[in-house]
């Protein structure tokens, strides 16, 4: 590892930890003792995604942050969220440990983190990744994504309040 200060090729590593994308390592020269970060990754094999008309294209970490960007522009979302959710997405293809993953796959995992991170993300991806036909099918996505059956903000698991409480806890507030 060469030194970005002066170029000397030896450094002693002061620190390791686990990165999202790999190992981060904290260097010290050993000429000039100036400290320096490095960031290992993994080199594993060129994924390669199956289009639906038969072509096959190399995986880019960078075509997908844009898609997602497009899909989450103007909205109030963290800072990082898009690129937390690629690192995601990325990790998750490798697991699989499949040279060739369809561009299906691909689009179902980036359509499960949008509903989860932003509705109007979700629906704007949804409507070019399922090319919805007319404006029918295109309401029913809205709708399904609005049923209060199927909410997915966790209020299922939130507790009602009964009504034969309300006057009881009223008059403790007395």
């Amino acid at each position: 590892m060469h030194c970005p200060f002066c170029g000397n090729n030896e450094s002693r590593v002061i620190d390791s930890r686990e990165a999202p994308d790999g190992v981060r390592r904290r260097r010290e020269c050993i000429r000039c003792e100036l400290r320096f970060t490095t960031y290992e990754k993994v080199h594993s094999m060129q994924l390669m995604i199956a289009k639906r008309d038969g072509r096959r294209e190399a995986f880019s970490t960078d075509k997908l942050e844009r898609s997602l960007q497009t899909a989450c522009a103007k909205r109030p979302l963290e800072i990082g969220a898009i690129s937390k959710m690629v690192v995601d997405i990325e990790n998750e293809l490798h697991k699989l440990a499949k040279a060739e993953i369809e561009a299906r796959v691909l689009g179902e995992m980036c359509i499960e983190r949008l509903k989860l991170l932003d509705r109007v993300a979700y629906i704007r991806f949804a409507s070019v990744y399922r090319d919805f036909q007319d404006v029918d099918s295109f309401t029913k996505e809205v709708k399904a994504l609005t049923d209060p059956s199927d909410d997915d903000n966790g209020s299922k698991s939130q507790l009602r309040l009964i009504d034969d409480d309300v006057p009881r806890l009223a008059q403790r507030g007395r």
